[in-house]
């Protein structure tokens, strides 16, 4: 009997070494958690290789109201540096990302490094604005802060780093200028931006836009919008003769096309992505291709 078992055990022992040779080496890279995707995308950009980076938030995600599992809450506090955009944005993940700092995790907020603006109506006049990502200026300034913040993780190589970052910033530089090109051949009279919620501050003052409002007030998708809201934006709308209205990707449009049906004139309604990226083949599957398509959008939009 046991020259009958000894080749399966063979064959079994040959299993199990083989099993254990192919199986993947334990990841001893640092530890990078990043709490938006599009925080993530530029993270991954600068890091490459160097690092394990974990984007906590989903494609097609709200970044106000998004929320985590345990076990990624548990991994947040084990992290080797984690990286948010801060400024109340990511309303339903603060109590982790505060618990992670308690614990004595690096963090790098990128809301701590920017010149930030304000909101300038409604409820939130006053309370500064995170969607500074709008301004691709402003992105550039976070990357340049953010160099340093990869390049001191340990087994992380600093030159790598600043070579992905040379290239990043140069893309980050052609990206402004298209912008630019694009935004200055909307007519003056119609360089007005109607949208579901206060996302488009920074862009506006770094292109020379006008804010006519928003259907939701206030800088969160969070709040709700009153009848006196939409009387006040209809009122506005009608006034400055726009000829479209924007709706986020993350964001039902009922409210933006309810808008536009009171509104007595035409108005396009225009779906942007504008607080997260898609998953691949969605359209914006990374901040330079959103920023792209949204910059196309508003300028077609805005100039029919």
């Amino acid at each position: 009997m046991i020259r009958r078992l000894a080749p399966a055990v063979v064959v079994a022992g040959t299993l199990v070494a083989s099993l254990a040779a192919c199986a993947p080496a334990a990841d001893d890279r640092p530890l990078v958690m990043v709490s938006t995707n599009i925080l993530g995308d530029v993270v991954g950009e600068l890091v490459g290789d160097e690092a394990q980076v974990v984007t906590l938030m989903r494609p097609n995600a709200d970044p106000h109201s998004f929320e985590i599992s345990g076990r990624e809450a548990a991994r947040l506090r084990s992290a080797d540096l984690v990286v948010s955009n801060g400024l109340g944005l990511e309303e339903g993940l603060q109590q982790h990302l505060d618990a992670a700092a308690a614990d004595g995790v690096a963090t790098f907020v990128a809301g701590e490094v920017i010149d930030v603006l304000e909101y300038r109506d409604g409820d939130a006049a006053g309370i500064p604005d995170p969607h500074f990502w709008t301004d691709p200026a402003r992105m550039t300034g976070v990357v340049d802060a953010l160099v340093p913040a990869l390049s001191a993780l340990p087994g992380v190589d600093a030159d790598v780093v600043a070579a992905h970052a040379d290239q990043y910033a140069v893309e980050l530089s052609e990206l402004d200028a298209e912008m630019t090109d694009a935004f200055e051949a909307i007519p003056e009279s119609t360089r007005a931006l109607v949208t579901n919620h206060h996302v488009f501050g920074y862009l506006a003052d770094r292109f020379g836009f006008r804010v006519i409002g928003a259907v939701i007030p206030g800088g969160t998708t969070l709040a709700a919008p009153s009848a006196s809201d939409l009387a006040d934006l209809v009122s506005a709308v009608e006034q400055t003769g726009v000829p479209a209205i924007f709706a986020e990707s993350s964001s039902p449009d009922r409210l933006m096309r309810a808008l536009a049906d009171e509104a007595d004139v035409h108005v396009d309604v225009i779906e942007l992505y504008t607080e997260s990226l898609t998953e691949p083949g969605g359209g914006a599957e990374d901040y330079l291709t959103m920023m792209r398509v949204n910059t196309e959008r508003i300028a077609t939009g805005l100039s029919s």
